[in-house]
């Protein structure tokens, strides 16, 4: 993460395993179901090329069809179970850890925020697709 970049942060506590979290975290039909900040958008599309020097694209999409784009990212560093760090496709560093406390994972997301959109919304948008992620993981 570079020092003059504002650095915002999302976490959750998912009761579930930490090998089934990173399971849905990386897996493409999994991402699908909960990539979403709100009801009124999906992701109709993911891939991941899982290793370093790889590269995701999720296609994230308002389901009335009015507008979508490509979220995309290099992974920089894997640690299984525990580690991603990723560089965005607008260059923007993306840290996300894992971690196992009991039967309980934590999940940590630290990024770069951009400059188009105010940080309180980054925030909020961010920590929404995350509270997805832990319904989805706790769900299946």
């Amino acid at each position: 993460m570079s020092a003059e970049k504002t650095v915002l942060t999302a976490s959750v506590s998912i009761n579930a395993p930490i090998e089934k979290v990173w399971k849905c975290w990386n897996t493409p039909e999994d991402i699908m179901q909960w990539n979403q900040a709100s009801p009124d958008w999906h992701c109709p599309a993911s891939v991941v090329d899982l290793r370093i020097g790889g590269k995701f694209t999720d296609t994230m999409a308002a389901k009335d069809g009015s507008f979508s784009f490509d979220f995309w990212g290099t992974y920089d560093d894997i640690i299984e179970n525990e580690l991603l760090m990723v560089t965005l496709g607008d260059g923007r560093k993306w840290k996300t850890t894992f971690a196992s406390i009991g039967d309980v994972t934590e999940v940590v997301e630290s990024f770069e925020a951009e400059d188009q959109n105010p940080l309180e919304m980054q925030q909020a948008g961010w920590q929404a697709i995350l509270n997805s992620f832990k319904a989805h993981c706790e769900k299946i």
